[in-house]
């Protein structure tokens, strides 16, 4: 089975998030794609985000979409609070796989350029297969400076403009794909700042994770994040 794991703060979930699913699970024969919220992302403060629940929920509502989406609760709320990394959260679910499966880690380009700042990011390379999702736009080819030079096989390298015409890169125990063309033009933080203002976002999101923003007021401008469960 192929499996992706998609991590993120999902504040709000958007179309962006989906059309990027759905693009890999096509090009790679994904089985399934596990969106992943994280409580206690290490990039972020916990105080500015919409509480778990509702993010979760969101998440939940938005993978009824497509069969091959599962909301996942692999990083979710702890005791102790402390901050989830991706290293982590990718080590506890190989455990979890048979010895036939392949796992790959979606991320987008901008994520993946700050990897040399991630929690141990060689052993992160070493876990999964890479789909980066690559905005139209971005210059890909960026992500060799990024990569440690160990960690890659000999192969092509990038060109002027970009990376080779096949958009994989070989790693010592996986492979990078590049994954183009995708138009995430919506950010979380722009619909957050919306909807607190009262405009529409139709169509940014899934009209029920529309419908749940708007039933529980999540980013309403006094009220924000002051709901728990």
């Amino acid at each position: 089975m192929n499996i992706a794991l998609f991590g993120g703060t999902f504040d709000p979930i958007h179309t962006g998030h989906l059309r990027a699913a759905k693009a890999a699970a096509g090009r790679f024969g994904l089985d399934r794609v596990l969106f992943v919220p994280s409580a206690h992302p290490p990039h972020k403060q916990a105080g500015r985000l919409t509480p778990f629940c509702h993010r979760f929920a969101m998440v939940a509502l938005a993978c009824a979409t497509d069969q091959r989406y599962v909301p996942s609760l692999l990083e979710a709320p702890t005791a102790d609070a402390r901050p989830q990394y991706s290293v982590q959260t990718l080590r506890a679910l190989r455990r979890r796989l048979t010895p036939g499966d392949r796992l790959f880690f979606i991320i987008g380009v901008d994520a993946f350029l700050d990897l040399p700042h991630w929690r141990e990011p060689r052993a992160l390379l070493d876990l999964a297969d890479f789909i980066v999702v690559s905005r139209p736009g971005s210059d890909a080819g960026k992500i060799w400076s990024v990569l440690p030079p160990e960690m890659t096989l000999p192969g092509p390298r990038a060109r002027a403009g970009g990376l080779t015409q096949s958009d994989t890169i070989r790693l010592r125990r996986g492979t990078l794909y590049i994954l183009r063309g995708i138009d995430m033009h919506v950010a979380s933080r722009d619909i957050r700042e919306m909807a607190a203002t009262g405009r529409r976002i139709s169509g940014l999101v899934p009209a029920s994770v529309e419908k749940y923003i708007a039933k529980e007021r999540l980013y309403e401008a006094a009220g924000r994040g002051t709901k728990q469960y």
